[in-house]
């Protein structure tokens, strides 16, 4: 059984950083690629940020990139999210995911995903 647990969230400033952390258990995780999640009040969960399974590759969401930084360490299975920069807009609930599939990289779309953590909340004061 697939287990992803996110930590790291809590309540900052607009122009702050953030780091979150999500664990993985119950999958060969350095064979899964690995993706980040976010839901605002009111409005439907969108894609962050995504990572293959050798960490070789990332890529984010045209708005985040150069603020939001996927990395994974497959030795302690864990995926990370470092935010910076922060803004109130990035207020949301931050899921982490695993493909649906071994190997693969790229993958954007909700549906790729098959398992997803809980989610950890980021809230930016402005």
């Amino acid at each position: 059984q697939v287990q992803l647990v996110e930590s790291g969230g809590g309540l900052v400033q607009a122009g702050d950083s953030l780091r979150l952390s999500c664990a993985a258990s119950g999958l060969t995780f350095s064979r899964y690629a690995m993706g980040w999640f976010r839901q605002a009040p009111g409005k439907e969960r969108e894609f962050v940020a995504g990572i293959s399974w050798s960490g070789g590759r990332t890529y984010y969401a045209d708005s985040l990139k150069g603020r939001f930084t996927i990395s994974r360490d497959n030795a302690k299975n864990m995926v990370y999210l470092q935010m910076s920069s922060l803004k109130s807009e990035d207020t949301a609930v931050y899921s982490c995911a695993a493909d649906k599939f071994q190997l693969r990289f790229g993958v954007q779309n909700e549906a790729d995903f098959g398992s997803w953590g809980q989610g950890t909340q980021v809230t930016v004061s402005s």
